[in-house]
C-alpha cells in the first residue's frame, strides 16, 4: 500500500511539471515561486522543529552507552562508547555523524529451520548508507557553483577530485552515480527483505522516489540530454540575489529536477529526514555518562513549596503529644502546661 501510493504521488508530481511547463507554460511558477516557497518552508520548519526539541525537558541523564563506564582507577574505561567527559561526547558524535559508527556495528538476526537463530554483520547497509549521505552532501556542495560568483576555489578542487575519471574527455562525477546507486540499494532493501518491507510506510518510500528522480534527472542533464548551463546559472544567481528571471531554452528535465528538489526541501522538516538535525539534539547521545561522579539536576524542575516534617511537628506538636505520638523535639514548659490544661 505504502509503496504503490508513494510511487503514484511521485509520478503525479512529475506529470504535473510536464503539463505545467509544456502545456500551460508555467515556467515562472516552477522555476521561481515554488523554489522560494519550498526554501521558506524548509528554513522556518527546520528552525521550528529544532526549537521544539530544545524546549523538551530532559529530566534524566539517559545516554545510550556500551562498554565499560568510568569507575575505579584500575578498571579501563571505554572513553568513546561510554564517555564521561565533553571531549568523549564530541568524539563519539563525530564518529557517529561522519562515519555512522553505531550502524557499522549493527547486526541482523535470521531465524533458520529448527529454530536456530543466527546474527550477521549488516555491513552493506552501513556501506551504502555512508555512500548515500556523503555523495548527497558532496553533490550539494558541488552545486554551489551555480549560486556563487566567483566560484570559491575549494568547490573547483572538489569538482576536479570528484570528476577525476573521464570518459571520452568528459568528467564523470562519481558522487552523482554513487547517490543513484545508494538510493537504489536502499529502495531494493525495503522491497526485497520481508521484515523491512513489513515495517515500511509511505513516508519511507516517498523520499526515496524523490531522491531517485533528482539523481536520475541530474545524470540525464549532465551526460545524455544537455541543458543550457549558462541559462541555469543565470536563473540560480537571480534566485540568490532576489532578482529572478527565467531564461529561454531551459529543458523540461531541469524543471522536473528543480521541482523535485523543492518537494524534498518542503517535505524535509515534517519527515524522518529531520534526523539530520535531530541527532545533535538526542539526549541519548549528546550527554556524558557521569552519573557516578556528578549529580544531574533537571533544569526544568519548577520550584515546589514543601512542608517539611519539622514544620509539620511545630504546627501540631501539642496535638501529637496529646495523643501520645513520638516527637522529634520535646514540648516546652508552656506547651506542656497547655496540653495538660
Amino acid at each position: 500500500m505504502g509503496l504503490g501510493f508513494s510511487f503514484l504521488i511521485a509520478c503525479a508530481l512529475i506529470l504535473g511539471v510536464l503539463l505545467g511547463v509544456e502545456v500551460l507554460g508555467l515556467n515562472y511558477l516552477f522555476a521561481v515561486i515554488i523554489p522560494y516557497l519550498a526554501f521558506g518552508v524548509f528554513f522556518f520548519g527546520f528552525i521550528a522543529k529544532i526549537l521544539k526539541w530544545a524546549r523538551s525537558p530532559v529530566p534524566f541523564r539517559i545516554p545510550t552507552t556500551c562498554g565499560q563506564q568510568k569507575s575505579l582507577p584500575w578498571i579501563k574505561q571505554n572513553k568513546i562508547d561510554n564517555p564521561s567527559s565533553k571531549a568523549g561526547v564530541v568524539a563519539r558524535m563525530a564518529l557517529e555523524v561522519l562515519l555512522f559508527r553505531s550502524l557499522f556495528k549493527n547486526t541482523k538476526a535470521d531465524l533458520h529451520e529448527g529454530g536456530k537463530l543466527t546474527y550477521q554483520w549488516e555491513k552493506w547497509l552501513w556501506l551504502f548508507g555512508l555512500i548515500f549521505h556523503w555523495s548527497f552532501f558532496l553533490v550539494i556542495v558541488r552545486h554551489l557553483r551555480f549560486f556563487l560568483d566567483p566560484v570559491p576555489g575549494f568547490i573547483r578542487i572538489l569538482e576536479n577530485v570528484d570528476g577525476f575519471f573521464h570518459v571520452d574527455l568528459q568528467a564523470l562525477y562519481l558522487t552523482g552515480f554513487g547517490l543513484l546507486l545508494a538510493v537504489t540499494f536502499l529502495f531494493l532493501r525495503r522491497v526485497v527483505i520481508p521484515q523491512v518491507r513489513y515495517v515500511s510506510l509511505a513516508a519511507d518510500y516517498f523520499p526515496l522516489f524523490v531522491l531517485f528522480t533528482i539523481a536520475a534527472t541530474g545524470i540525464l542533464m549532465r551526460y545524455f540530454s544537455r541543458v543550457d548551463v549558462v541559462a541555469i546559472k543565470e536563473l540560480a544567481m537571480g534566485l540568490v540575489t532576489f532578482s529572478p528571471t527565467v531564461p529561454e531554452g531551459i529543458s523540461v528535465l531541469f524543471y522536473i529536477h528543480i521541482f523535485m528538489v523543492s518537494t524534498l526541501l518542503a517535505y524535509f522538516p515534517f519527515s524522518k529526514l529531520m534526523h539530520m538535525g535531530g541527532i545533535f539534539m538526542s539526549p541519548t547521545r549528546n550527554m556524558a555518562n557521569n552519573n557516578r561522579a556528578e549529580r544531574h539536576i533537571n533544569p526544568w524542575n519548577p520550584v515546589v513549596e514543601v512542608h517539611t516534617y519539622e514544620a509539620y511537628e511545630d504546627e501540631f506538636r501539642e496535638k501529637m503529644a496529646a495523643v501520645g505520638l513520638p516527637l522529634e523535639k520535646e514540648l516546652s514548659k508552656d506547651e506542656a502546661a497547655a496540653t495538660k490544661a
